[in-house]
């Protein structure tokens, strides 16, 4: 009885992770390598006195994108809190440099962006404010990560010195072009 118990159970666990199994989604095609090399010679494009939001590499990920960016925000540069009317989220990881990042909120004195354009930064900055009411605070150095879901407005409130930041950017909606 014991035997036949201990049989059954384990049938039901081989039919189990079979379905499981079978239930998985697609694997891309191939991984993509984004190399330190890769984004220092981007970042050679960026000028110096602007903000830049650079494409490294936008990939297909089996059903959705994922765009890897790098940008470079000098301290002199006036930043403009920004809302993206799309799903795709913003990971954040800072390489060099500090600043205040506002997340949440409302956009003080936004206005709407009619037409998309080709840049990453008028393709998903369709509406732009001066400042945010109500967000939320942090200050984000070398070395941190933050994400930012698609719909939440942000806005670095104070940059303390020249910033280089990579953005990963998950594109369920493939709004990214590939690259």
């Amino acid at each position: 009885m014991k035997t036949t118990i201990r049989l059954a159970a384990g049938i039901v666990i081989v039919l189990f992770s079979t379905l499981f199994i079978g239930a998985q989604a697609p694997v891309p095609i191939h991984a993509v390598d984004v190399t330190g090399a890769d984004i220092q010679t981007v970042l050679k494009t960026a000028p110096a006195n602007a903000v830049a939001d650079l494409p490294i590499r936008v990939a297909d990920a089996g059903g959705y994108h994922v765009g890897v960016y790098v940008v470079n925000r000098p301290k002199a540069a006036t930043p403009a809190s920004i809302y993206h009317e799309t799903k795709v989220t913003e990971v954040y990881h800072m390489l060099k440099g500090a600043g205040t990042l506002v997340t949440g909120g409302t956009l003080v004195g936004p206005i709407v962006r009619e037409a998309p354009g080709t840049t990453i930064l008028s393709m998903l900055n369709n509406v732009r404010g001066t400042a945010i009411k109500g967000g939320v605070s942090r200050r984000i150095a070398t070395g941190d990560v933050v994400v930012i879901p698609g719909y939440v407005p942000h806005w670095w409130s104070n940059v303390e010195s020249d910033m280089t930041y990579l953005v990963i950017r998950p594109d369920p909606d493939k709004t990214l072009p590939l690259q």
